[in-house]
């Protein structure tokens, strides 16, 4: 009984951002540091992801499908084997869980009379086909978790109501203008893991969305692309294959607070790229081929995170991080990784790290040939 407990307690926890969740909700894959906990970070409404709970007439119904669990309108059906939706489920459900299963399509009444359902779990089926108007009856849906299954395109005729759509690791290469469109609550979009190439990415592709988060980590993009939604407050681009960081790629990017490109081919950073960035408090440019330190850190006021380790970085100098005026920066460091590059540590001045908040923020050495 536990996991569904657990479901069962998410639904009060629902409160969280988007790219702050814990446990069954966490399909990211994040890769490490937790953004910062602040109430302007998050951008987004913090009462708009909790289901009105107080608004739905309670209903004792018995009604529970054949090997699932259900208690308090979660419905639990996961790791049965399952080839098709189920039917019985209760009209009251809010929360039902079909990960893990051997699921190939959804038809077009598998979700009928479940309009008060508000998180839908299909990670780690074989879903390939889905039908239209499939998800027409999910007027509240908001958490749609379609990950880890055989999609090769987005689903058509999303419902309006979604705030956040998971659906990485799919077979998705193009994402057309339009398909998104009517999605005026979704904040939070995770699509890593799909061979998404640049070209992929049709012209007004997120017209009208106002996402706060987007993850397109572990695809095959080359270099960042330019028509996102300028509301992002995160931006994860990690483990790809972009090379370069040219003047303009984030002149539309204005409101990032934290910005993944680990784990590319980067080598260069053109000089003023990153001053389209006034609000960035966290870097991540780990695991790429940089000789030097970015310039333009000192300007970021806000800057409090950088990830440059694994890198090929050879020297630091003494204005690379911190500006040269006193009260100038607002926010000091709080984490500097400069390990594994061929950097002679003992030669960095101390007055390099002037604007850093304790000398245990900054990581060194450890350069292996």
């Amino acid at each position: 009984m536990w996991p569904l407990w657990f479901l069962t307690s998410l639904l009060t926890l629902s409160q969280a951002l988007p790219f702050e969740q814990k446990g069954f909700w966490d399909f990211t894959l994040d890769d490490g540091l937790p953004m910062l906990n602040d109430e302007e970070a998050s951008g987004a409404d913090t009462t708009s992801g909790v289901p009105d709970l107080d608004s739905l007439t309670p209903t004792f119904s018995a009604m529970c499908p054949f090997g699932c669990h259900c208690h308090l309108r979660v419905v639990q059906c996961s790791d049965l084997g399952l080839k098709t939706v189920p039917k019985e489920i209760s009209p009251d459900t809010t929360l039902l869980d079909l990960q893990n299963n051997d699921i190939t399509e959804l038809r077009k009444d598998d979700f009928k009379g479940l309009q008060h359902l508000y998180a839908l779990v299909l990670v780690n089926n074989k879903i390939s086909k889905i039908h239209e108007k499939a998800f027409s009856p999910l007027w509240k849906l908001q958490k749609l978790y379609i990950s880890k299954n055989h999609l090769v395109e987005i689903p058509p005729n999303l419902p309006s109501s979604l705030v956040e759509l998971r659906i990485h690791d799919n077979r998705i290469r193009k994402v057309p203008k339009g398909v998104f469109s009517g999605l005026r609550n979704m904040n939070c979009i995770e699509m890593g893991g799909n061979p998404l190439e640049n070209s992929g990415f049709e012209p007004g592709a997120f017209d009208g969305l106002k996402l706060n988060y987007l993850r397109i980590s572990e695809a095959k993009l080359t270099g960042i692309p330019k028509d996102l939604p300028e509301t992002l407050n995160e931006l994860h681009l990690d483990h790809n294959k972009i090379q370069a960081i040219e003047l303009e790629d984030l002149l539309r990017y204005s409101k990032l607070y934290r910005l993944g490109l680990g784990h590319n081919q980067i080598r260069m950073i053109e000089n003023g790229s990153l001053s389209f960035l006034p609000t960035l408090r966290e870097l991540h440019l780990d695991n790429n081929k940089l000789s030097k330190v970015p310039a333009g850190l000192p300007d970021l006021k806000l800057l409090q995170v950088v990830y440059l380790h694994t890198n090929n970085i050879t020297k630091v100098g003494v204005n690379d991080f911190c500006p040269m005026g006193f009260g100038v920066k607002r926010a000091y460091y709080n984490g500097i990784s400069l390990f594994n590059n061929p950097v002679p540590y003992w030669e960095v001045q101390p007055a390099t790290f002037r604007c850093v908040t304790d000398r245990l923020a900054i990581q060194f050495g450890n350069y292996k040939k």
